[in-house]
């Protein structure tokens, strides 16, 4: 596969997408007058959208700026801004992560604002974390501000703990502790399972322990992967023989129900999820009244890491209103509004010292268990080209789960893929 058949694959939209709904039609082309500008803004996640509207109508209130968003599921969201990266036309603002970042910064289609920040009296990327600023800058030109970032922790339920007279999980935990308890709580007949991370989970499932027990999935120099790594392959071994095999339903019952809603349907005891799921959780009412969260297990020598990641407020770089926009992106990066989308429980803040408030959102959960994990956190691993052998490893997992492929053969599989992928990059 030759680099520019890559690009084009991940480029390549149904640009017959309307892009209508994105602020670029007739009547809010008219609408863009000084003193009367309305602002663009897409995301993916509509349980963020009452409190970041919150935050930008305060941004309305203070620049007279109105800011009008549109939110769209994971796929379609990248669908729509690949038709305008094609040669549609993106949103005014919208969001970045980092398995995208690398391909839309290297060609082109993102605002630098290198210079912007430098000129800003409110931005300093001193203030955020670095491994999350670094995800959206490439040759020394920065992309996109830091939103948010993530950790991921151990949700568990208190009623089949109790019942099962076995104590809450804590900072004592191993991996050991987490697979013995995952076996004692799955009762065999299909009515209830120990835990369940399915084949596609690596940030919020098998990454943390192949962290923990030494293994990597791709070098620091981004010129290798770590998945034919002996450390690597041991950890994925012990995953599979002592917790996929024994405490899990099957890939087929993960792939028609995800783990949160097996969790909070009381399927399974235990799910690791990341702190963005939070805000779901909490809505369920059987999750509010039976269950906790506590920080992840850890390895036999004390290890306990946590992937992390966090997304990036970006723009276009042939956007018709660069300037607002900059200004929207600007404002979301304040330590003021990254305080205040802590306060409403959006996400924890990019911001260094702001999450804290994140963590009193919902006192009926043990948030701090997130921030604990940030004690040793891992970047979530990338390369330019992430979504092309991530998507691959997922499958080839898929196919390890169904015992279609032995795990060592699955790991060795995904590091000669993702190594060839690597150096077409």
């Amino acid at each position: 596969m030759k680099t520019k058949k890559v690009t084009a694959i991940l480029l390549a939209a149904a640009v017959s997408v309307s892009m209508a709904a994105c602020g670029n039609s007739e009547n809010n082309s008219a609408e863009k007058k000084e003193g009367n500008e309305t602002l663009s803004v897409a995301i993916w996640d509509n349980i963020q959208l009452s409190g970041l509207k919150e935050i930008a109508n305060d941004f309305t209130d203070e620049t007279g700026i109105k800011v009008e968003f549109q939110v769209l599921p994971w796929d379609q969201y990248w669908t729509l801004l690949e038709a305008g990266a094609q040669g549609g036309e993106l949103p005014d603002v919208f969001w970045m992560h980092s398995t995208y970042s690398q391909r839309y910064m290297d060609n082109d289609i993102l605002l630098d604002l290198t210079d912007k920040i430098e000129q800003s009296e409110k931005i300093d990327m001193k203030n955020y974390y670095a491994d999350i600023a670094e995800l959206y800058q490439l040759n020394e030109k920065i992309y996109a501000i830091p939103k948010d970032y993530d950790t991921i922790a151990l949700w568990y339920n208190k009623k089949m703990f109790d019942d099962a007279g076995i104590e809450y999980p804590d900072e004592t935990w191993t991996w050991e502790t987490f697979a013995e308890t995952a076996k004692k709580l799955t009762t065999g007949d299909g009515a209830q399972y120990g835990t369940a991370i399915p084949a596609i989970f690596n940030q919020d499932g098998y990454y943390n322990l192949i962290f923990d027990m030494g293994g990597y999935i791709v070098s620091d120099d981004k010129t290798k992967s770590g998945w034919d790594d002996p450390k690597t392959i041991e950890a994925m071994n012990w995953f599979y023989d002592n917790v996929v095999t024994t405490s899990m339903p099957t890939q087929e019952i993960m792939g028609e129900s995800t783990p949160d809603v097996l969790f909070g349907s009381g399927k399974i005891a235990m799910t690791l999820q990341g702190s963005w799921m939070v805000n779901s959780l909490k809505e369920n009412d059987y999750v509010k009244e039976n269950c906790d969260i506590a920080v992840l297990p850890m390895a036999e020598d004390g290890t306990r890491k946590s992937i992390y990641n966090g997304l990036g407020w970006a723009a276009a770089a042939d956007g018709k209103n660069t300037e607002n926009a900059w200004k929207l992106i600007e404002y979301f990066g304040t330590e003021e509004a990254q305080k205040k989308q802590a306060e409403l429980g959006v996400t924890m803040s990019a911001y260094m010292g702001t999450s804290d408030a994140w963590a009193k959102s919902s006192p009926e959960f043990n948030l701090q268990a997130y921030l604990d994990m940030t004690k040793d956190m891992e970047i979530r691993p990338y390369t330019r080209n992430t979504k092309i052998w991530e998507d691959y490893s997922q499958d080839v997992m898929k196919r390890v789960y169904m015992n279609e492929i032995t795990m060592e053969e699955g790991c060795k599989d995904i590091a000669a893929y993702m190594n060839e992928s690597i150096a077409e990059e």
